[in-house]
């Protein structure tokens, strides 16, 4: 710091060092210091000089500056001063106030002058694109505006230098999407630089997403009102696609169209327009013109005015064309802008002759439009661009131009005159005082004729009422005595204009033309004087007019045939003098001017002379009459003759091409109907492969159900016999049931007989009890005792014999019924009572319980037995039910695929047919058709007939 106060004046005693001085020292201390404070403080110090010692800082420092750049990349903060003062050194961006008026020039060397020596080592290039990719602001900043300034010194020598740096454009693409809006506005400003007159460059920018980001920057800054970044973001996007149709179609392709109509959508109240939103709108027209304009390839923009179309785009413009409050400026470049989308497009050019004004009664634009056009206080560029517009309107669209003739012919004249026609108003404009009116009126009307034949002889038929009391005269008419009353250069010229062109390629409108005799004396006069150089632009097109009546002569009037005529021309002008005055309209500099382009474009309304389309007639004809000419009679003989023999030879080529154009339709016709028919026979084929297949899979499954049929007809039986085997048949469980019944019934007489034993078994056990008392009262009874007691072992015995028979008759219940268990229960207590008697005898009742068990255990052995027979018959008889079910469904199926089968013959034999009958068809066609598709259809169609007979069978 204390070496910055010496050098930047701080008080001294000796004398003040001078501004050279001073750099020298600082750029020494920048060269030599060791400390990066002090190589800072001294790059700061230069930044402070650069300004007012541009050259001195410039020719003593840059070198260090540089070696700054590449050293000291540490330190943000003089890499920040450093970018700054080399800037300030190249740029010529200087406040006003800085600079001398005389030293403007001096000062644009002198940064082209840095720029070049900056840019010698292309490293220093490199080394500033790395540094723009800094996020630091104090780095980033000034690299930006170092680097935009080299572009506009040296433009196309640091594009070629960035354009071979690795990624070099993609780097500089990385400003657009910086949050600081400082950096990326001033990013815009660089790539517009960056991007102009750089085909390859813009390629790269636009396919590094920019046309994305940069619309999405106008919708934030707010569209057509945002500030000046909305209007560098149009320049740039102006630089991306103008001239360059691979980005154009990038644009189109990427629906990049449609994000531009809310660009247009302008509120009700048009009142108080900034000077920035009419900047910004208008440089937005300029953009949709970029895209449609005349001069790019046509389907390029052919593609584009239908997206226009689609989106509701064209539909807006016309929005702002009908709108009141429209600064005038604005409402020229939307008419301009119109008339390029609508130009050749047939479906725009239907949708802008149905548009209306917001009038009442509702005119159509057109009208409004040429009411403007023909209105002499209205600016000349705006009905330059009216003119323009309607020029646009007609081309190529024979449908509007018979719209505008037809409201000229008698028929359709509206006779209460509450409407003006389109037709009035050019033909007021036509025959208007004002010269200028004159001409867009007679432009407009030539172009509604443009190469239409048909209206130019309708257009004749147009009859004009001039004066009351006086007769009408044609329109044809009115025009050449217009021409020959010597108005004003302009009118005179639109009129010649206008007639060259109606006569042009047809002859009936030049018979007409030359049935008036007062035209041809007045064309050959015009042309034989020695006019001045304003009048010889009129000499010419009358020669050029006068050449259309001879070469477009049939000869149909004796007094004005070829031969007079050109006999005419040599004793009244000659062929040369004619020739050099025809070639005064090519040779003059306004026919160059409006060759260029088709939007008619004059500094001032004296310079408008020629339409660009009239231009094109002019290098079309200009060649021919010349020829025409110099030919003599014998020649036109004989060109006569070759013309007529053209025309029968053009009849029969016109009549061939229509019976070959005839055929194509038919052979079209019929390609197309071989080609359904081959695609309904590939379709057939393919159906009848795959029925074939689901018939030999049919036949597959029914083979197979017959053999399972079979077998389970086999198992049925089998089944079956296993159940008469078993004894398990409903005749069989019949009887099993009656015998049941019998053993009940024997079980119950069992019962009753038992119950009698009981009884007996108690006689015997009181006959028992009376014996023992009766032994010892008396001895004397002892010899009747004995023989009661014989007669009662007797009846024991019988006794025993009864019951062994009764023991072997329940051993054969205990086999038959599952109710014998009850029998047990009842026999239990009488078996308890006859227990009670074996008091008596114990051999009785020893064998009375065994018995028993045994009658239990038997009993019990029989009710399992039973349960598992009634088991297995309930199993048997389910089983039964199921394969019953089964045997029918096994039925249904087999009837069914059996008529499957019927229908898919039926199928296959209608197929065969109509297979058949497409072969006959294609062989009539003339399409050759193989035999072994026959043997083979034929071979298959037997296959399916024998594999029906075995179904049959």
């Amino acid at each position: 710091m204390n070496f910055l106060r010496g050098v930047m004046g701080g008080p001294s005693a000796g004398p003040q060092p001078s501004g050279a001085d001073t750099i020298q020292k600082l750029c020494d201390r920048v060269a030599s210091s060791t400390l990066l404070d002090d190589r800072r403080d001294a790059v700061r110090a230069l930044k402070s000089l650069s300004k007012k010692y541009r050259l001195e800082v410039g020719i003593q420092a840059m070198e260090h500056l540089i070696h700054v750049l590449q050293t000291d990349r540490s330190d943000s903060e003089i890499i920040g001063y450093a970018l700054d003062t080399l800037y300030n050194v190249i740029s010529n961006d200087l406040e006003e106030e800085e600079q001398e008026e005389n030293s403007a020039k001096q000062a644009d060397d002198l940064g082209s002058q840095f720029t070049e020596i900056f840019i010698k080592q292309q490293e220093n290039v490199t080394l500033l694109l790395t540094l723009v990719e800094e996020f630091d602001f104090h780095v980033r900043w000034p690299g930006v505006k170092l680097l935009t300034s080299l572009l506009k010194q040296q433009g196309p020598q640091v594009q070629q230098i960035i354009l071979v740096s690795p990624m070099g454009v993609s780097r500089l693409m990385d400003l657009l999407a910086d949050s600081r809006e400082v950096i990326r506005n001033d990013g815009v400003l660089l790539l517009q630089q960056l991007t102009k007159s750089n085909a390859a460059i813009q390629k790269i920018v636009a396919f590094e997403n920019a046309f994305e980001r940069l619309l999405d920057i106008i919708t934030e800054e707010g569209n057509s009102d945002g500030g000046i970044v909305v209007e560098d973001c149009l320049l740039l996007l102006q630089n991306l696609l103008k001239n360059n149709n691979s980005n154009q179609n990038f644009f189109k392709e990427g629906s990049y169209i449609q994000r531009m109509k809310p660009w247009f959508e302008v509120g009700d109240d048009n009142c108080g327009w900034s000077a920035q939103k009419v900047t910004n709108l208008h440089l937005m027209l300029q953009l949709v013109r970029v895209l449609v304009s005349p001069t790019n390839p046509p389907g390029a923009t052919s593609s584009c005015q239908k997206a226009m179309f689609h989106c509701g785009l064209l539909q807006q413009l016309c929005t702002i064309l009908m709108a009141t409050g429209v600064p005038a400026d604005i409402l020229t470049e939307t008419i301009n802008t119109v008339s390029e989308v609508i130009r050749g497009c047939q479906t725009n050019q239907d949708y802008f002759a149905s548009v209306n004004a917001p009038s009442n009664p509702p005119r159509p634009a057109i009208v409004v439009l040429l009411m403007s056009m023909v209105n002499e206080r209205q600016p000349f560029v705006l009905r330059c661009a009216v003119l323009y517009c309607f020029q646009c309107f007609l081309y190529k669209n024979q449908k509007g131009q018979g719209e505008i003739v037809s409201t000229l012919l008698p028929s359709t004249i509206d006779a209460t005159g509450n409407s003006v026609s389109a037709g009035q108003l050019l033909c007021g404009g036509l025959f208007s005082t004002d010269s200028l009116s004159n001409w867009c009126a007679a432009v407009a009307l030539a172009h509604a004729l443009q190469e239409n034949a048909t209206l130019k002889e309708q257009l004749l038929r147009v009859q004009l009422a001039t004066s009351i009391g006086n007769p009408p005269v044609s329109l044809l008419q009115q025009c050449t005595n217009i021409l020959s009353q010597g108005s004003k250069v302009q009118t005179r010229v639109g009129l010649l204009m206008l007639l060259c062109t109606w006569l042009s390629n047809c002859s009936i409108a030049v018979t007409h033309f030359l049935h008036n005799p007062a035209n041809v004396p007045f064309l050959t006069g015009q042309i034989a004087e020695n006019l001045g150089e304003e009048e010889q632009l009129v000499q010419g097109l009358c020669a050029l007019l006068l050449g259309i009546s001879i070469y477009y002569n049939d000869n149909s009037l004796e007094n004005y045939r070829k031969e007079k005529l050109k006999q005419l021309i040599e004793k009244r002008i000659g062929r040369e003098n004619f020739i050099e005055k025809l070639g005064f309209i090519s040779k003059h500099e306004l026919y160059s001017r409006a060759a260029q382009k088709p939007q008619p474009s004059f500094s001032s309304p004296d310079h408008m002379m020629f339409d660009h389309e009239f231009t094109k007639l002019v290098k079309e004809l200009e060649g021919v009459i010349s020829k025409a000419i110099y030919k003599s009679s014998e020649e036109d003989k004989k060109e006569e003759e070759v013309k007529k023999t053209l025309e029968q030879h053009d009849n029969i080529v016109t009549h061939y091409k229509k019976v070959i154009r005839e055929q194509d339709q038919e052979l079209e016709e019929l390609k197309q109907r071989i080609s359904t028919l081959t695609s309904q026979n590939e379709q057939l084929q393919a159906t009848v492969t795959q029925q074939v297949s689901q018939i030999q899979q049919h036949k597959d499954q029914y083979n197979l159900l017959k053999v399972q049929l079979g077998k389970d007809t086999q198992h049925h039986n089998s089944h079956s016999d296993t159940f008469q085997m078993n004894g398990i048949q409903t005749e069989e469980v019949s009887k099993l049931k009656e015998e049941l019944e019998e053993w009940k019934n024997k079980h119950e007489l069992l019962q009753g007989q038992l119950r009698e034993k009981d009884s007996v078994i108690e006689k015997l056990n009181s006959s028992q009890l009376e014996m023992g008392t009766t032994e010892q009262s008396s001895q004397t009874s002892k010899s009747g005792g004995l023989e009661h007691n014989s007669e009662l072992q007797k009846e024991l015995e019988m006794l025993r014999s009864q019951i062994q028979l009764q023991s072997a008759e329940i051993s054969k219940l205990q086999m038959e019924n599952q109710k014998l268990q009850v029998m047990n229960a009842t026999t239990d207590p009488v078996l308890g009572d006859s227990g009670a008697t074996a008091a008596t005898s114990s051999e009785m009742e020893a064998q009375l319980e065994q018995e028993i068990k045994e009658l239990k255990s038997e009993v019990k052995a029989l009710s399992e037995e039973k349960e598992s027979l009634k088991q297995h018959l309930d199993s048997s008889s389910s089983t039964v039910a199921i394969l019953q079910d089964e045997k029918s469904k096994l039925q249904r199926e087999v009837a069914e695929s059996k008529k499957e089968q019927d229908d898919l013959l039926v199928l296959l034999a209608d197929q065969d047919q109509k297979i058949s009958a497409l072969k006959i068809k294609l062989k009539d066609l003339g399409v050759p058709v193989e035999d072994e598709d026959d043997i083979e259809s034929g071979d298959q169609g037997d296959e399916d007939e024998d594999g029906d007979e075995e179904e049959q069978d």
